[in-house]
Order: C-alpha cells, then sequence, then structure tokens
C-alpha cells in the first residue's frame, strides 16, 4: 500500500515520499513531439495530454478545455499560452492558469530520459 504524503516524509524524507507520489511514464520520444509554436495530442494509459512547445520549452497539459471541452491541442500558441480552438480561452503552458475565465487546466512535469520523454500522471 502506498504511504501518504506525511508518513513518507516523517520516515524516509522528501525525496521517497516524491517517488511514491510519482507515476513517470513514456509520453512519447523527443524526435516525435511537436516544433516551436505547435501543439499535439497524446493518449498515454487513457489520459489525453496536449504537447505543447511554446519559446523552445515543451509543456504538457490537461488537453480538455474545462469551458465547453474543447480540444487544446486543436488549438494555437500565443504568449505562452495554448488558446482553446472552439472558444479562445487561452492557457497558461507554465501554470495552466486561465485567469481572465477563472479556470485553470492541469499542467504535468515532464523529463526526458535518453531519447524518450516522460510525463508524471501523478
Amino acid at each position: 500500500m502506498p504511504l501518504s504524503f506525511h508518513t513518507a516524509v516523517a520516515q524516509s524524507g522528501i525525496l521517497e515520499a516524491e517517488e511514491t507520489m510519482s507515476n513517470w511514464v513514456k509520453l512519447c520520444t523527443a524526435a516525435q513531439s511537436p516544433a516551436d509554436g505547435h501543439a499535439q495530442e497524446v493518449d498515454v494509459q487513457g489520459v489525453t495530454i496536449c504537447l505543447a512547445r511554446a519559446d523552445g520549452t515543451l509543456a504538457a497539459v490537461d488537453n480538455v478545455c474545462p469551458h465547453r471541452a474543447g480540444p487544446l491541442a486543436e488549438g494555437w500558441i500565443e504568449d505562452g499560452k495554448i488558446v482553446c480552438p472552439w472558444h479562445a480561452w487561452g492557457f497558461d503552458l507554465k501554470t495552466g492558469a486561465c485567469p481572465e475565465e477563472h479556470s485553470q487546466v492541469k499542467v504535468y512535469p515532464l523529463r526526458e530520459e535518453g531519447t524518450d520523454l516522460l510525463i508524471d500522471l501523478a
């Protein structure tokens, strides 16, 4: 049974707590990731991700716009945001926030291992 965050910290420190709570899985290869200024939809373990690259930095956010369930990966990149193609809500790729609409999408951590791009689905 996985340890709770507080139990893991008390027993083994922060590093083990983070490992216990993480779920790193392969998203795609680095070569399959989108070019700068573009986004793509990637399905991994039943979760649909919007993988986007803005100003040379990759980001992964939930692909479903909370407004009307628009597919964010079909939108465009503008000022560090992924913009929903249905109603133009823009979500910051670093924070997931859309302050104008008081809304947010989940942001997923990414890391590279060799030629693979991994995502933490926890």
